[in-house]
This record gives structure tokens, C-alpha cells and sequence, in this order.
């Protein structure tokens, strides 16, 4: 199913502020040679990110899920001088490519890039977050969630990415992933500690602020 028509998507794209240079290259040469191209955020999500990130002026971001590197550059646009953005992925694979984006961007010294398990890593991190992104394995939302919550300032913002899965969490019998976005879904419906909303921005963004 797609969330967004595909006319309304190309008209929202031209009417959105551009990526820069080395984001429209990540983008190109993702979809040229990285597997499961569809994982980038990309130019209207990336620009929504930025955009959040600008508004909030982190001092601190966690991200879940690295992948190329496009959403971290973008969600880094809105540090607070002197900030942080940790990002965390467990594809080892990616990481030189990663590496040298973030290189080439000038931002190394406001990102943390870390390779590994996000569930054995978060624990371990000491600081609270004003913004945290979760766009990793789908089964694990849930499990990201509880881990970060005590971590996430008062009036801090916690995103997830792919919340509506192509529109398979309508389906009655859905398929192992969705039906643990829906699990996710129903969960912060009901937890008091945030108020959210669900986004049908792409392919559906959950925004939560920590009450």
C-alpha cells in the first residue's frame, strides 16, 4: 500500500527546501550500490528531520539505526553548539562508507558513531537526550523504547520511523514485523509517561514528547 500517493509525494518533494551536495550523493549512491536502498531516509523525511531538529536545538540526539549515515547528517543539522549525536548500528559492513560521509561533512566531532548492538550499547551510555530517532529492526521497537525512555529529558522527543509498514498494520493477520510495529503502536497509545501522534508522513513517523 502507498501511505501517500506517489503525484502528492513528488509535488511535496519540489515544494521542500533542497538537500545539500553530499546528502543527494549518499542518496545516489545508496540506491547504486547498498543493499535494501529503501531503508534511506531520504530528501522529505530528511528534510522533516532537520527541520524537528532545528526546532528542539538538541544538546544531545541518540539515533537507533545508522544505516548510510543520511539521517544522522540531517537530525546533526539542529545541534545545540557543542552538541552530540550518538548513532548506533550493528552493520559493520557500512561503516567505512559511513566513516567517510561523516568526514566529508565536517561533523566528526559532534558525532558518535558506534558499531554494535543497540541493546547492549544504550545501557551503557550516561547522559540524558533532548531527541532520540528509532529506525532499526522492527521487532525491537518496543525494547528500544523501554531502554530510553529514563533517558530522555523532560519535554524531550522520541521519533520512529516506519510506524504504519506500507499500511500492513491494518492487515488482520500481519507479518512478523508489522506485528510488532503494532504491538509498538498500541503500547504508546497507552503509556502515560508520553503524549504522541502518528504521523502518515512517508511511511508513518510516531512523535512522542516526554510528559
Amino acid at each position: 500500500m502507498d501511505i501517500v500517493h506517489s503525484d502528492i509525494h513528488v509535488y511535496a518533494e519540489s515544494h521542500t527546501s533542497p538537500e545539500s551536495p553530499l546528502l543527494k550523493q549518499i542518496n545516489r549512491e545508496t540506491y547504486a550500490v547498498v543493499h535494501m536502498p529503501r531503508m534511506l531516509s531520504g530528501h522529505l523525511q530528511g528534510r522533516f528531520l532537520s527541520m524537528i531538529s532545528k526546532m528542539i536545538q538538541p544538546q544531545s540526539i541518540l539515533e537507533i539505526g545508522t544505516y548510510t549515515g543520511y539521517s544522522a547528517l540531517c537530525l546533526a543539522e539542529g545541534l545545540a553548539p557543542g552538541g552530540t549525536l550518538v548513532t548506533l548500528d550493528i552493520n559493520e559492513e557500512l561503516e567505512k562508507r559511513v566513516r567517510n560521509y561523516f568526514l566529508t561533512s565536517g561533523k566528526t566531532e559532534s558525532i558518535d558513531y558506534r558499531i554494535g548492538n543497540a541493546r547492549t550499547i544504550i545501557p551503557t551510555l550516561k547522559r540524558t537526550f533532548d531527541l532520540v530517532w528509532i529506525d532499526a529492526d522492527k521487532e525491537n521497537y518496543s525494547e528500544y523504547f523501554d531502554l530510553v525512555i529514563d533517558k530522555v529529558s523532560l519535554g524531550g522527543f522520541i521519533l520512529a520511523d516506519n510506524v504504519l509498514w506500507s499500511g500492513k498494520v491494518l492487515e488482520e493477520t500481519p507479518d512478523k514485523d508489522a506485528k510488532a510495529i503494532k504491538a509498538f503502536n498500541t503500547k504508546i497509545q497507552r503509556d502515560t509517561r508520553v503524549e504522541n501522534v502518528l504521523l502518515p508522513i512517508r511511511d508513518g513517523i510516531m512523535v512522542m514528547r516526554k510528559i
